[in-house]
């Protein structure tokens, strides 16, 4: 990696574009010695497939279903995402915690289970088709200290060098990261492998066995009727429950908003409004042929 010396940052240093935050002992003690197990066990995980292979983690999704069985959809370039389930009691606890500290209703969180050091994501942007305009991401983390790693993209060097800027954040355990979408939109972030040998690492590190849970809550404007049967919302064509069409699998759109999805990872001038206002009725993209050259 060229360019500037990476910058190890903490809280209250300016992380991004400056509209993030690292806040350290989030939840309170009691729910914060229990939260790591409990939310292990009562999770139901799954396995997650992107380009026809298993990504390195383990994952679920959560959210809240509404009265009419409507519930929040975040979609991103899988080839297919776990069923969305209610809030379980935990989580449920710990999104409290979120809005209020946050200020911001949360409605939707994919939780993640990163078992070892071998466990990561690869570096993108979160993509926002969905996710209400001006809110703002949460990250929490709960068992063993992970390295969040913020890279500014290709097309935002820096002028006096041509580099790119990196900052690491530690996210240790009980802690709550909170990223703004023009952070989201000029920064790719990730969590990278670490195979160092337990004896390189701190207690912080190894605590929980060296597991980690990582609850991701979002804000999200885009909704699927009971049995993924219709859409409706900010990211869909119609935008009211009364305008909702049916979901698309494959095909030419599929391809049209991965494509989308590819120029949101790539551009830190991404123009939202003319690439997702249209919206895309796209549910999953497993029926896509060749979808990995499409996808950013």
């Amino acid at each position: 990696m060229s360019g500037r010396a990476i910058s190890l940052l903490h809280s209250g240093d300016r992380i991004g574009e400056g509209e993030c935050d690292l806040v350290l002992d989030f939840l309170p003690p009691n729910l914060a010695t229990l939260a790591f197990e409990q939310v292990r066990q009562e999770v139901r995980w799954h396995t997650m497939s992107h380009r026809g292979g298993e990504v390195p983690r383990l994952v679920a999704v959560q959210g809240q279903v509404d009265d009419d069985g409507s519930y929040p959809i975040y979609r991103h370039p899988a080839d297919e995402s776990p069923p969305l389930l209610s809030f379980s009691p935990v989580v449920e606890r710990i999104r409290q915690h979120v809005q209020d500290v946050l200020q911001q209703p949360v409605n939707h969180v994919l939780i993640q289970h990163y078992r070892s050091g071998a466990d990561f994501i690869s570096e993108h942007s979160d993509k926002t088709i969905d996710v209400v305009r001006g809110s703002r991401i949460v990250n929490v983390s709960l068992g063993a200290q992970r390295t969040m790693t913020l890279r500014t993209k290709k097309d935002n060097l820096y002028s006096d060098n041509k580099s790119r800027a990196v900052q690491r954040i530690p996210l240790p355990h009980n802690s709550m990261f909170v990223m703004g979408l023009n952070t989201n939109m000029c920064w790719l972030h990730a969590i990278r492998h670490d195979k160092r040998p337990q004896q390189e690492k701190t207690e912080a590190e190894r605590f929980a066995n060296g597991e980690r849970i990582s609850l991701t809550f979002r804000h999200i404007g885009t909704f699927l009727t009971p049995g993924e049967k219709l859409i409706y919302g900010q990211g869909a064509r119609g935008k009211t429950r009364s305008e909702a069409h049916p979901v698309v699998l494959g095909g030419v759109e599929a391809q049209k908003l991965l494509e989308a999805f590819g120029l949101e990872n790539h551009s830190s001038d991404f123009d939202w409004g003319t690439t997702y206002s249209e919206g895309s009725d796209v549910l999953h993209f497993k029926l896509l042929e060749d979808s990995c050259n499409h996808n950013g």
